[in-house]
């Protein structure tokens, strides 16, 4: 049985959608990141880096693994299933999941910080990561003109990059003329798995009323 530790975030869907679409058993504990839980020592213990999501094992001697790309590639390698076992198959995939970490998570999020919660506007600042997030979604859009999916069939990579780039309104960032980037996304957002790892946690109202979603997230940039 997999424990898993997370929040309503793109980082945690990542794994609850993963755990959806590989059958794989679960429970599930939310993190209440607005209540610095996940910096508590108990968690700590687990997650030196504080952050969700965070897995426990059971069933391999309750290991625990943490950073959502490392944990995909374990469940993908525990289940045999959207990791290839060939060389240049596996490398594929990784090479678009370390894209996601690396480029498109870190750049949409700091669009997010900029353009949503930061009490103070900088025009520079929200321009130079919008930017840089648009750039990044059309060389996600190039990449699917020629294939289905991130590294061909449906993967980790996918599954990763998805939860952060339905976001793309949230982060101020137009994907008009990027036919392939929406084709793509509305293929995944109808899996139903996906549409079951979008529910743990509930997820929030992210409208543009939504004030309470910002003021909690400012809390969390202290």
């Amino acid at each position: 049985m997999i424990e898993l530790f997370t929040a309503e975030t793109p980082n945690g869907w990542k794994i609850s959608i993963a755990l959806e679409e590989m059958g794989l058993p679960y429970t599930w504990r939310h993190i209440r990141l607005s209540e610095q839980e996940q910096k508590q020592d108990w968690y700590l213990a687990l997650n030196p880096n504080g952050r969700i999501p965070t897995i426990i094992d059971h069933d391999n001697d309750d290991f625990v693994v943490f950073e959502s790309g490392a944990i995909l590639i374990y469940l993908a390698e525990k289940c045999g299933k959207f990791l290839p076992a060939d060389p240049k198959g596996r490398s594929h995939v990784i090479q678009w999941l370390m894209f996601q970490m690396a480029g498109v998570g870190p750049m949409m999020g700091q669009a997010n910080v900029f353009y949503r919660y930061a009490p103070e506007k900088i025009p520079y600042a929200i321009e130079r990561y919008q930017r840089e997030v648009r750039r990044l979604f059309e060389v996600l859009d190039r990449q699917l003109s020629r294939n289905e999916y991130l590294a061909g069939d449906y993967s980790i990579a996918d599954i990763a990059t998805f939860p952060w780039v339905r976001g793309y309104d949230w982060s101020g960032v137009s994907i008009d003329g990027l036919d392939n980037l929406r084709r793509w996304l509305d293929a995944i957002a109808a899996r139903p798995a996906v549409q079951r790892g979008l529910e743990i946690p509930p997820r929030v109202d992210l409208g543009e009323g939504d004030r309470e979603t910002i003021e909690r997230a400012r809390k969390l940039l202290v």
